[in-house]
């Protein structure tokens, strides 16, 4: 029997999958809603189904495949070349299935439903740090309006304010007191939120063989280790260590033509979130490398005489991504010779 390859659209409600056999022809065309999808891929063959890696593809890839279909998940950026006419649901499915057919695609890693909760954590606790940054900026703007500056920092703030709404203080007006009462009330909340969810994500940390060997790099901490592991796994879906820096953006960006290569600055391409987990690492190291004598500091400490202190943080981020996937895929610690 010819392999069938099904490009799945997932939606809200309501799915549209399109299948084709190997040379290429529409033999199966279909549109679902979300209580029927699983009965309608139990009544095919086992076929290879691609879906676009969004929101919700990695539940319905784990049911497909309880169901003995393949199924891999592509990245959105590389379906669109595919699409041959006005985007719709059911082009967007024939692209999808003209995608997954190719032998040389790049396809991503499904995630287990534990990863994705560690995923979650992850964002809840990366928004909840941005609304109380914020939080805590619109009330040091208020406070330099009424004439008071607070340095940058947490402490400092906390130190202020309660200087400012103690029974007998005088420096700002009733109402704008009871304002920054209630801000304040709300930052604190906040950061109350922000320590419950830092506690849980070292309580995984503490438990998880693949976050304690992570734990041993030089400037990696409970925060990326945890969200190295929730979004790499083990990191065999990588070939190398360059590959996985280069899934987060690490790597110099290329503009070659004519045979002529030119590197310009990092691709900035990627996970993001991970990027910035690993420099903000590398710029703490910066602050105590020369306090510290192991071979990864001794040859940071030789770079940044060279170049530019921001460069040498970014490559010892990149050093940094290079080694977590030895660590992950060897399961060995790191040797801080």
């Amino acid at each position: 029997m010819n392999e069938l390859h099904v490009g799945l659209d997932l939606g809200k409600n309501w799915f549209h999958f399109i299948g084709h056999d190997t040379q290429g022809r529409t033999v199966l065309q279909k549109k679902t809603s979300r209580a029927h999808l699983v009965n309608a891929f139990a009544q095919l063959p086992r076929a290879v189904i691609g879906m676009e890696a969004c929101s919700g593809a990695h539940y319905f890839a784990a049911k497909l495949r309880e169901l003995g279909h393949e199924v891999r998940l592509i990245p959105g950026q590389f379906v669109k070349p595919y699409r041959k006419s006005q985007k719709n649901d059911f082009n967007d499915a024939e692209a999808i299935a003209e995608a997954v057919s190719r032998a040389n695609m790049r396809f991503s890693r499904a995630r287990s439903m534990e990863e994705l909760e560690l995923q979650a954590f992850h964002r809840a606790r990366d928004r909840i740090v941005r609304e109380s940054t914020a939080q805590g900026n619109q009330i040091r703007a208020f406070l330099i309006e009424a004439g008071i500056s607070v340095r940058q920092g947490r402490a400092p703030l906390a130190r202020r304010v309660r200087e400012l709404l103690a029974p007998d203080a005088t420096e700002i007006t009733p109402r704008l007191r009871r304002l920054i009462a209630i801000l304040w009330e709300r930052y604190a909340e906040l950061e109350r939120t922000e320590q419950s969810l830092t506690r849980e994500l070292a309580e995984v940390a503490q438990s998880s063989p693949a976050c304690q060997r992570l734990l041993t790099i030089p400037g990696v901490g409970v925060i990326t280790a945890t969200a190295l592991v929730s979004a790499v796994g083990d990191a065999k879906q990588f070939r190398r260590g360059r590959d996985l820096a280069a899934w987060i953006g690490l790597v110099p960006r290329q503009l070659t033509t004519g045979g002529k290569p030119k590197l310009v600055g990092i691709s900035k391409g990627g996970n993001p979130y991970l990027r910035r987990l690993l420099v903000q690492g590398a710029r703490s190291a910066l602050a105590w490398a020369q306090y510290r004598d192991n071979r990864v500091m001794r040859w940071f400490n030789a770079l940044r005489t060279r170049v530019h202190p921001n460069v040498a943080v970014v490559a010892l981020a990149n050093k940094v991504a290079r080694i977590s996937w030895a660590l992950l895929t060897r399961k060995e610690v790191f040797a801080a010779a």
